[in-house]
C-alpha cells in the first residue's frame, strides 16, 4: 500500500464522529462532493469500503471500524502533541473501554478495577457487557482495550488472544432469611429438594455446580436460570431461591441484597482472567489490574 494520506484519513475520521457527511461537512467547511471524494480516495488505498448507507445513515463496515480505532489514537495524540508543544499540556483522562462476561457478578468487577482508581492519571472507564463470544470478537477489532472473564478463551477462538490469570475464589450460597429458616439439616444437604438459582448451562460455573451437586449427593429444585448475574441475584433478594456467588463477596452480597449465607462450597471454585490481544499488556489502568491482583491474592 501506497503511504498513507492524512487528509484523507482525517476527513474520514471527522464523518465517522459526526455519524454523516452532511455533519461533516459542516465541521469542515467544505462542500460534500469534497468529503466524499476524500473518502472514496481513502477506501481505493485501504481496498476495503469504509462505510456502508444504512437508510438515510452511514454506518462503520468493520474495516471502518479498526480504521477509526487507529485515526481516533492517531488524532488524539496528535492534539495532544500540540498543547504539549504550546507548553498547555495538563494531564488528560486515559480511556479504558472493558469487557465484562454476564456472568461476572459486578462486585467482582469492582473489586479488580480498584487499583485503577489509584493510578496518578485519570482514567474514564467505559464498560460493555456480554456473552463471552462477542466480547473476544470485539476484543479483537480493538473496541475493546480486555476483557474480563470467569473462563479462558480457548484456542479454538478465531481472534488471537491471550489469557491472563487474575485470581480464583470459593463459592458460597445465600438465601432470604425466611427461604433460609426454611430449608433443614446442615449443608450442603440443606439444599436438597430446596429452590435454586443457577447461572445458565454451558457457563463454568453451572458446570462446576452440577458436578458439586452429584457429588454433594442433593437434587435441588432448579426455579430459575439466568445469563445476568445480577437479575439473578435481584430475584434471589426477593425470595425465589438460594444462589451461588464468589466467597470473596459474601459481605457485600449480603449488605447489597439483604440475604444471608447458608454455606461454603469449599469444592466448586470460580477463576477469573483479563483477555487481551496483547501478550505483554501495555495499557497503564490493565497493567495496574493484573499486577494488584498478582500481589494480593483473594
Amino acid at each position: 500500500m501506497d503511504e498513507l494520506n492524512y487528509h484523507h484519513l482525517y476527513y474520514f475520521w471527522v464523518v465517522a464522529k459526526e455519524g454523516s457527511v452532511t455533519q461533516a461537512c459542516r465541521k469542515l467547511f467544505v462542500s460534500q462532493s469534497t468529503v466524499s471524494g476524500q473518502l472514496a480516495l481513502l477506501e481505493e488505498q485501504v481496498g476495503e469500503p469504509l462505510f456502508e448507507r444504512r437508510g438515510r445513515n452511514l454506518e462503520l463496515t468493520e474495516a471502518g471500524q479498526i480504521a477509526f480505532s487507529y485515526s481516533d489514537e492517531i488524532f488524539s495524540l496528535g492534539n495532544a502533541l500540540v498543547r504539549t508543544l504550546k507548553g498547555q499540556h495538563r494531564p488528560e483522562l486515559l480511556n479504558l473501554v472493558i469487557g465484562v462476561a454476564n456472568v461476572i457478578p459486578k462486585l467482582v468487577v469492582y473489586r479488580f478495577l480498584q487499583p485503577v482508581a489509584k493510578l496518578s492519571t485519570k482514567v474514564r472507564l467505559t464498560f460493555v457487557e456480554d456473552n463471552l463470544e462477542k466480547l473476544l470478537s470485539d476484543l479483537a477489532l480493538h473496541r475493546l482495550d480486555v476483557v474480563l472473564s470467569d473462563v479462558a478463551a480457548s484456542g479454538g477462538t478465531r481472534a488471537r488472544v491471550f489469557n491472563h490469570f487474575l485470581d480464583d475464589c470459593t463459592v458460597s450460597f445465600f438465601a432470604h432469611p425466611t427461604l433460609a429458616r426454611t430449608m433443614k439439616g446442615h449443608f450442603p444437604q440443606s439444599l436438597d429438594k430446596a429452590p435454586v438459582l443457577l447461572p445458565m448451562h454451558g457457563t463454568a460455573l453451572r458446570r462446576s455446580l452440577d458436578q458439586w451437586f452429584e457429588q454433594a449427593k442433593v437434587s435441588p429444585q432448579i426455579v430459575g436460570e439466568f445469563d445476568d448475574s445480577a437479575l439473578l441475584k435481584m430475584y434471589g433478594q426477593a425470595g425465589l431461591g438460594a444462589f451461588a456467588a464468589p466467597s470473596i463477596i459474601a459481605r457485600e452480597v449480603m449488605r447489597q441484597y439483604k440475604v444471608v449465607k447458608v454455606g461454603e462450597a469449599r469444592q466448586v471454585r470460580e477463576r477469573f482472567y483479563a483477555i487481551s490481544i496483547e501478550r505483554k499488556l501495555k495499557h497503564p489502568a490493565v497493567v495496574a489490574i493484573t499486577e494488584s491482583a498478582r500481589k494480593s491474592s483473594f
